[in-house]
């Protein structure tokens, strides 16, 4: 049976008003450590190491409902610094490739 994988897909979009030399992208390392102490209290599970696909940075996670899935991708959809337009997609470790399960815009309505 297939195991459910959130996808969160963040524009590459460059930090503005940084520093000359610095990495474009400073969210991404804050992203992967807000999810590595995720994982650490057994919250999710990091599915694969995050990568640039196009015009986005994809990060999956996996081990818990979806519904939970969802709400840390919402989370990480409103982290300091990150750029706006992030959506999750809700697929499996079956899929071929990125994007092609459901679309989720993100952040998620506060409940």
């Amino acid at each position: 049976m297939p195991t459910m994988v959130v996808e969160i897909h963040v524009p590459l979009l460059p930090t503005p008003g940084l520093p000359d030399g610095s990495h474009p992208f400073p969210w991404i390392e804050e992203i992967e450590d807000f999810l590595s102490d995720l994982e650490d209290q057994g919250d999710v599970e990091i599915f694969n190491e995050g990568e640039e696909d196009g015009d986005v940075y994809v990060f999956f996670v996996t081990g818990a409902g979806e519904g939970n899935l969802l709400a840390v991708a919402s989370r990480v959809a409103r982290l300091p610094g990150v750029p706006a337009g992030v959506v999750a997609v809700v697929s499996n470790d079956e899929a071929e490739e990125f994007g092609l399960g459901r679309r989720v815009t993100l952040p998620l309505p506060a409940s």
